[in-house]
């Protein structure tokens, strides 16, 4: 396994986020987590990404225990986050923000030709790039924030709510652009309030209820269960 959760608790103060959840993640294909407000979803990537401690359990990526290292140091392993609210820097330009996200690398060379590689994905990005970030839509501004991620190269790409707040037409962008990942053969861990469209995109899916793990299971198993349909799909 490529990415392995084992037993991971996370408490903020006496609150009690997370309680015990274990995930796995290949080294391919789309692995969603879903569940509603408070669930511990964002929790549980923050804390892949060394933003929040865990206060018991475990996190390993290519076997290599993480948990207890510095977000930069996990980041120059191989795991890219594209957060919550995007949270690009809105001064900057588009091409200043994309270059941030390969701020650790050491291959210039390769970084200018991956940069030319997100602009090719993202057209849109392209005709902006000496634009400033917080000028653009919703929608364009998390094309920014997946492109910054990519342009770290990741051996796995965390998203964060990436459909969040767009229009359909966009969400629907948004939905391709992961396909497009997923065929490129970047792993993802995407963390979606729209259940429905998470379960479409996933291969293997977790539900979280009040932070513990509730189901698991193959995504097109969970997406015929009872439970699941009556309360994250409205069916």
């Amino acid at each position: 396994m490529l990415l392995e959760v084992n037993s991971a608790a996370i408490a903020y103060g006496k609150v009690n986020a997370v309680r015990g959840i274990s995930l796995r993640v290949p080294e391919n294909g789309v692995v969603t987590v879903i569940g509603g407000n408070g669930a511990g979803k964002t929790t549980t990537l923050r804390a892949i990404s060394g933003l929040t401690p865990l206060a018991a359990g475990e996190i390993r990526f290519n076997g290599e225990r993480i948990d207890r290292l510095p977000p930069d140091r996990i980041v120059a392993r191989g795991i890219a986050h594209v957060p919550e609210g995007r949270r690009i820097f809105p001064d900057m330009t588009v091409e200043e923000n994309l270059r941030t996200g390969a701020f650790l690398r050491r291959d210039r060379q390769a970084a200018a030709a991956d940069l030319e590689s997100v602009f090719g994905r993202f057209p849109r990005l392209r005709e902006r790039r000496r634009q400033l970030a917080k000028t653009m839509s919703g929608g364009e501004q998390q094309m920014l924030a997946i492109g910054r991620a990519l342009m770290a190269r990741p051996k796995l790409l965390l998203m964060d709510e990436p459909t969040m707040g767009l229009a359909p037409v966009m969400v629907e962008e948004i939905a391709a652009i992961i396909r497009d990942i997923k065929r490129q053969g970047v792993p993802v861990v995407l963390v979606e309030q729209n259940a429905e469209l998470a379960l479409e995109l996933a291969d293997y899916a977790y539900v979280l209820e009040t932070g513990r793990l509730a189901l698991e299971g193959p995504a097109r198993e969970l997406r015929n269960n009872d439970h699941v349909r009556a309360a994250y799909l409205g069916l």
